[in-house]
């Protein structure tokens, strides 16, 4: 059976339910490159799931595992979550893997930034490399109830964005199918394939939990009372192209549309 890495994030008590299930761990910390561990993964299938640090424009975390790579220790297959902010703004166009990336924030420039240095070591050390650019995931555990909660307001629907989604599960599916019939080099968009905005997410999200809807404001008052990362994201609009990951890596949705994975998360909570 071929050998498979997970480095993602997690905490102690994550670290004990994955030895109890029979998962051998190595806790360290990419943040700085004296900290990070030597990571054994020759010749293995990885999962690289680590989000960028909080800040700056290169991903620093991603420079220091790429510095525990070399011909000795090079993984066979790397799949790496990135994400669709790297095409940036494309006022509401379709966005497929031909798109060029153009990253306007600081956040998505990080993303930008991982890609690159993989490209680099896979083309360097000549390992295969799969890049999922995933858009917002939701599932249990994983909905804005809080938000909604705490009274955060929406942008109104008229001028509302277009934004893209996948339900966890079917993720966790694509990034199986990626890993067993993606091909060195290949990049996939990672959605549902429908669309709507955020908006609309936090409005069914509500009537799924029987809240208040949230207030729906202006751009204009969104500059004034949103926070600058929520508005970041409000002011990028993109509708994605999911036809290459569903032809290539064969995959039926579970959770084609919102109100069926939003459905799948009550029965599930």
């Amino acid at each position: 059976m071929q050998d498979v890495t997970i480095i993602g994030c997690g905490d102690d008590d994550q670290l004990e339910k994955l030895q109890a299930d029979g998962f051998r761990t190595l806790q360290g910390d990419l943040d700085y490159q004296e900290d990070t561990p030597e990571i054994p993964l020759h010749g293995s299938d990885v999962y690289y799931l680590v989000a960028p640090q909080g800040g700056g424009r290169s991903d620093y975390r991603m420079l220091n595992f790429c510095r525990r790579l070399h011909s000795k220790n090079k993984p066979k297959r790397l799949v790496y979550i990135s994400t669709s902010g790297v095409y940036g703004d494309c006022g509401g166009a379709v966005v497929t893997e031909e798109t060029p990336i153009n990253p306007q924030t600081a956040r998505a420039q990080r993303r930008a930034s991982a890609e690159q240095q993989l490209q680099e070591q896979a083309k360097k050390l000549g390992f295969a490399l799969v890049i999922l650019r995933v858009t917002g995931i939701y599932g249990p555990g994983r909905l804005p109830v809080a938000r909604i909660l705490q009274g955060h307001p929406v942008l109104k629907i008229e001028e509302a964005s277009f934004t893209n989604r996948i339900h966890a599960l079917d993720l966790v599916r694509i990034c199986l199918a990626a890993m067993e019939k993606g091909e060195d080099g290949d990049i996939f968009n990672v959605c549902d394939g429908q669309k709507s905005s955020m908006t609309e997410y936090f409005t069914a999200v509500a009537d799924l939990h029987k809240l208040p809807r949230p207030k729906q404001i202006s751009m204009e008052e969104a500059e004034r009372e949103m926070n600058p990362l929520m508005l970041s994201y409000l002011k990028e609009s993109r509708r994605m192209d999911n036809r290459k990951m569903r032809e290539k890596l064969g995959i039926e949705l579970l959770y084609p549309t919102l109100d069926e994975g939003l459905k799948a998360c009550g029965d599930e909570q």
